[in-house]
């Protein structure tokens, strides 16, 4: 389990940024206490696997400029152990739970909303299965913290075990593999920023980006819809390859310049030359952008591609920083956050995410696997995190934390 350190290591010469920031990270293997039942109907549940988050390795890597004033900091609580993308099995169960028996294998839902909290009766939107919009983050049983691994109550996967409340599992059937169901989280991140915000049929979508979210918002476009004309901003060149295969087209290079010159001859946006920077299209051809990086690049190349009154996807969050914004309102765009999961509309059916993404593994129609790339011991932890570090040399897509 993660805790705080002092001495870190030096950095090796020639590391590079995120490098030397790991090389200083005050977070730590300490041993900690095995958590307990904190309830008749909570659980506790034995890791077996754990895939990093962008938001673990933004935190651990310290990759986030100006982050002071960031309001996530009025929802969360010291000391964190993190991991939210977690596959377990169940190892002990509240007297209150009856549906639920140890030894079944479980995804983590990580949303410590009314219920994880204790809170009778839920909030407006909880009731709507908006998990994430929960107005009670800092309040009932639970310190501060909006999902498992930010709140000092509720540790994560980056440890043995982990407690859980019934409303924050999913059983797994045994027909579904480990590394299918450990991707749950990243697939159902996205499968709520499509579903919300599906383009139109016979349209075209860009996804800015192709790493865990990327991936999972192509596999999302190819299985759910297929008539929708889809290109990839990616980077790195196990990115490309399975974007590819997801039949995306794609861009030849990250270059600004490039996108928009590219995107637009795709899409059939007309060019626009302005005194200074970067053209855009007028009219654009591209209905709806999944921005997955969320940095002042990608947002302002974004809309720069867009049609008029197209929609413009915010899935990520990078350090913030100026961007040339007036095609937000010369073209009427329609700029919306999308954060995290809960209960979605798919395809006549509502229900959890989660549970959406264990059918469509179930039906063959999606299999997300391949980009799970690296696994690790814990013990190993800085080596999983230099791999993200070294994204050009090694590869990695979604690393794990292995515990089997």
């Amino acid at each position: 389990m993660f805790g705080v350190k002092s001495d870190p290591p030096s950095a090796v010469d020639g590391a590079n940024r995120l490098q030397q920031n790991l090389a200083n990270t005050p977070m730590a293997l300490q041993e900690l206490e095995r958590p307990t039942l904190r309830g008749d109907d909570w659980l506790v549940l034995q890791t077996r696997l754990c895939g990093i988050c962008g938001s673990d390795s933004k935190q651990v890597l310290m990759d986030f400029e100006g982050g002071a004033d960031n309001i996530m900091t009025a929802l969360i609580s010291f000391p964190q152990v993190l991991g939210h993308e977690v596959f377990a099995h169940v190892v002990q169960v509240g007297p209150a739970i009856d549906d639920i028996s140890v030894g079944d294998r479980v995804v983590l839902n990580p949303w410590l909303a009314c219920a994880a909290r204790g809170i009778d009766p839920p909030c407006a939107a909880c009731v709507l299965g908006d998990y994430t919009l929960c107005h009670h983050f800092t309040d009932g049983s639970l310190a501060p913290g909006i999902h498992t691994g930010n709140s000092s109550d509720s540790p994560g996967g980056f440890g043995e075990f982990l407690p859980a409340h019934r409303s924050m599992v999913f059983k797994v059937d045994d027909d579904i593999s480990d590394e299918a169901a450990v991707l749950a989280d990243p697939f159902a991140v996205a499968l709520h920023a499509v579903t919300r915000n599906p383009p139109p049929d016979g349209g075209r979508a860009l996804v800015y980006g192709a790493g865990a979210l990327g991936t999972s918002t192509l596999a999302i476009l190819a299985a759910l819809h297929p008539h929708v004309e889809v290109m990839a901003v990616a980077r790195w060149q196990t990115q490309r390859d399975l974007a590819a295969k997801f039949g995306a087209a794609l861009t030849s290079s990250t270059e600004p310049s490039v996108i928009i010159d590219e995107a637009a001859a795709w899409s059939g946006g007309v060019l626009r030359e302005p005194f200074e920077g970067l053209p855009f299209t007028h009219p654009g051809g591209i209905d709806v952008a999944y921005d997955t990086i969320g940095s002042p690049e990608s947002i302002e190349v974004s809309i720069r591609l867009l049609a008029g009154r197209a929609t413009l996807v915010e899935m990520g969050v990078s350090s913030p920083g100026r961007f040339e914004w007036t095609p937000w309102y010369f073209k009427e765009l329609r700029l919306v956050g999308s954060n995290a999961f809960g209960v979605e509309m798919v395809e006549g059916t509502r229900k959890h995410a989660i549970e959406h993404y264990l059918d469509l593994v179930r039906s063959g129609r999606v299999d997300i696997t391949p980009m799970l790339t690296h696994r690790f011991d814990l013990d190993d932890w800085r080596d999983a995190f230099d791999a993200l570090c070294r994204q050009d040399d090694t590869g990695a897509i979604k690393v794990v934390f292995d515990y089997r």
